[in-house]
């Protein structure tokens, strides 16, 4: 009895991991889907590139972004406000990764909570 107990419990739990993965699959899909329609992948890329033609990336990539900002305080609403307002074009925190345009703003592209939720899953990568 207790062996099924933990083989039902085990299945369980493989189960629940299946359905939060297929759900965090689907949250990954939708935001890539917005940041698409907003026109994001023009500047930007998911993983850093070294390009062809050895010239920077115009924007940075989000896995970079990521990276820089995922652990700290505020980071979401400070990068919610720059896909909306844009950023500093005088900021260097950038340099050698981008070629240091400033992103424009983009509320007109991508409303307050579509900017949110890109943001939030571009924090989620690693």
């Amino acid at each position: 009895m207790k062996r099924r107990t933990q083989i039902s419990f085990l299945a369980s739990a493989l189960m629940f991991a299946g359905t939060a993965a297929l759900a965090q699959t689907s949250a990954d899909d939708a935001a890539k889907k917005i940041a698409a329609n907003a026109g994001c992948f023009t500047c930007h890329s998911i993983k850093h590139q070294e390009s062809k033609d050895a010239g920077l990336p115009v924007g940075p990539a989000w896995q970079d972004v990521s990276l820089q900002y995922r652990d700290k305080p505020g980071a979401a609403d400070f990068l919610t406000r720059i896909v909306l307002e844009g950023s500093n074009p005088y900021a260097s925190h950038w340099k050698n990764k981008a070629a240091g345009i400033a992103m424009p703003p983009n509320a007109v592209a991508i409303s307050e909570s579509n900017a949110r939720q890109v943001v939030f899953w571009i924090l989620s990568l690693r």
